[in-house]
């Protein structure tokens, strides 16, 4: 079992500004830390640091206090970023669930430019809350892995100029999510973007990478418009292709209208991560994913490490 000891709790009362060491701290569900700025119902409620790194840090010169990379436990003991994503974190009288590896930098922050690099992005990770309780420096932390036999996770990406701005109301993203938990995935992200190739690789790499998501399906830019570059932005974050799923879309799809044969959706792998180009209607998704869902759980096994290639007998 692997343990780790909190060598500090910090928190911030406002966005933007270092976090400062305090004596303990109470944590809710749905919630987060009391009195931090960042506390609110989402995934990164709570952020945590390896002690281990920080002093590697330090001893480069950067000469840096607990709190200033923006974490709120700093644990001596566990390198959080070779953990997987569904970790569990039992601490003082609480429980934390790990849900994303590292974050993007949107603005370089004081320590970056002086050193010309900042830990925080690719070796914190951040957590939510699970149960209710105090975290005190002198802690002990445990960390438990999560089930291999968990239920699927998925995310949903809508590509829609309109959409994205408020000025329709997407009804894909919706169906996709409900059909999706209704055969038992947990959908923990929908996000709407316009259709900028950019704003979508930017997505399916945090989505793949950092919360480790086994299915991401993108709703959306598929078909023959300039503005339509859901395929290109998807193959170009791929690490391996695996045609088949698109391929099957299209030919089922065949069977109901032939317009099928114009929509361009991929499907690629990114690590452990499956990501299904899918029409940008709600009726179209609806069928594409009654088409696939039955067969898409092996492969995500298999990717997952829970289960073996087997020919067919």
């Amino acid at each position: 079992m692997l343990t780790g000891t909190v060598k500090a709790v910090c928190t911030s009362e406002k966005k933007g500004t270092e976090k400062q060491a305090v004596e303990r701290i109470h944590v809710r569900p749905n919630h987060g830390i009391d009195g931090d700025a960042h506390g609110g119902n989402w995934h990164r409620q709570v952020s945590l640091l390896s002690y281990d790194k920080v002093k590697a840090f330090n001893q480069r010169g950067a000469n840096v206090g607990h709190g200033a990379f923006g974490e709120n436990l700093v644990v001596e003991g566990v390198d959080f970023k070779t953990l997987p994503v569904g970790s569990r974190f039992l601490v003082g009288t609480a429980e934390l669930r790990m849900t994303q590896i590292g974050k993007e930098c949107h603005s370089h922050c004081a320590i970056y430019k002086r050193m010309g690099e900042c830990i925080m992005p690719h070796e914190g990770v951040f957590a939510e809350v699970l149960k209710e309780g105090d975290i005190a420096a002198g802690d002990e932390l445990t960390v438990i892995l999560p089930d291999p036999n968990r239920p699927f996770t998925a995310a949903v990406v809508v590509l829609s100029d309109k959409g994205s701005k408020g000025e329709r109301k997407d009804e894909s993203g919706p169906a996709a999510g409900k059909k999706l938990e209704e055969a038992g995935y947990e959908v923990v992200e929908t996000v709407i973007l316009p259709d900028e190739p950019e704003a979508l690789k930017t997505q399916l790499k945090r989505l793949a990478d950092g919360r480790q998501v086994d299915l991401v399906v993108t709703s959306g830019g598929t078909g023959f418009s300039l503005r339509d570059q859901t395929p290109e932005a998807t193959m170009a974050v791929a690490d391996r292709n695996a045609p088949g799923i698109a391929e099957y879309i299209r030919m089922r799809s065949m069977e109901l209208t032939s317009r099928a044969m114009l929509s361009r959706g991929v499907s690629v792998i990114r690590g452990k991560t499956l990501i299904v180009n899918l029409p940008g209607s709600p009726k179209a998704v609806m069928e594409s994913l009654d088409f696939i869902l039955d067969s898409l759980s092996h492969g995500l096994e298999i990717l997952r490490g829970t289960a073996s290639e087997c020919a067919r007998k």
